[in-house]
């Protein structure tokens, strides 16, 4: 019974996190700022919570890591994590919230990818079939758009490019198991606001808000978003089963499917609600079997 217990408080705690990274296209809509302006203040704010949060778990060393090619990889994956991210914004410029994230959340889809064409590993019955559901459902989600226009397409097309870079992100950051995870997180948080310069200060000479409101909105996508959802999420996943920690993971795309309903009223038309339920079905099918493989 206790067992079972901490197994469903770290599942609420898992999916509270992500719950929490499902708000952030909300948070990015409401922003007078271009996308990858956005994505720097996200990062940048980040970090002295994240330098607080590193000195409280491990006040002797709260930098080091344990191997130096660990900066490496870091840096690479926060480029990748970059890559994504303004995508992923850029995505919000132009489809709807509900298309944007559930698009970019197929990156498990492309890990398995990865693996079978990379890395040479076996691609399952199960994954095919995830992969084929997962992409039935994006369809749909994208022929089904009440107000589909070449932008809006442009933009689903955006969040699924961006979903092959957050994939990349998530196989690098597989290979740091043996680090400390909030000191992974703090130094690809950095690379990631480091990366983001470069494509904001081409994107908008308006480099930060104007309004206190600009300043509370960007504060809240840091600490509710990038501390708070990473940092839950880290708490969580370990701890709980690969079938609850993929449904947790669920959180993300059908908060902010809620709340781009609630908030900006980007309602879904039975249609699109019907290959929206098929494509996350596909997604956990795809997270469920990658997470079960890696076991193996």
């Amino acid at each position: 019974m206790q067992i079972q217990k901490h197994s469903v408080a770290a599942f609420l705690i898992l999916a509270f996190g992500a719950a929490l990274i499902g708000i952030a296209p909300i948070f990015v809509r409401l922003s007078e700022l271009s996308p990858s302006w956005v994505l720097f203040y996200r990062m940048f704010l980040a970090l002295p919570f994240l330098l607080v949060l590193n000195f409280y778990l491990d006040s002797k060393n709260p930098f080091r890591l344990k191997e130096r090619k660990t900066y490496l990889i870091a840096a690479i994956a926060g480029l990748a994590f970059c890559i994504d991210m303004t995508g992923w914004h850029w995505s919000l410029e132009f489809t709807s919230i509900s298309n944007a994230t559930i698009m970019v959340n197929t990156a498990p889809i492309y890990v398995a990818l990865f693996g079978f064409f990379i890395l040479r590993e076996a691609i399952t019955i199960k994954l095919i079939l995830a992969m084929l559901i997962t992409y039935l459902g994006v369809f749909g989600l994208i022929v089904g758009s009440p107000d589909q226009t070449p932008s809006s397409v442009f933009g689903d097309v955006i969040s699924l490019v961006a979903a092959f870079f957050y994939a990349a992100y998530l196989i690098l950051i597989s290979r740091l198991g043996h680090e400390s995870p909030t000191k992974v997180i703090l130094y690809t948080t950095f690379f990631c606001g480091l990366f983001s310069l470069p494509a904001a200060f081409t994107e908008s000479s308006v480099y930060m808000p104007t309004e206190i409101n600009g300043w509370l909105n960007l504060i809240a996508l840091a600490v509710l978003c990038q501390v708070g959802g990473q940092y839950f999420i880290t708490i969580g996943m370990p701890k709980v089963k690969a079938s609850f920690a993929a449904i947790g993971l669920l959180m993300q795309p059908i908060t902010a499917t809620i709340l781009g309903a609630l908030i900006m009223m980007e309602w879904l038309t039975i249609f699109q609600s019907m290959f929206g339920v098929l494509a996350l079905t596909g997604i956990y099918l795809a997270r469920l079997e990658l997470t079960n493989g890696s076991k193996n």
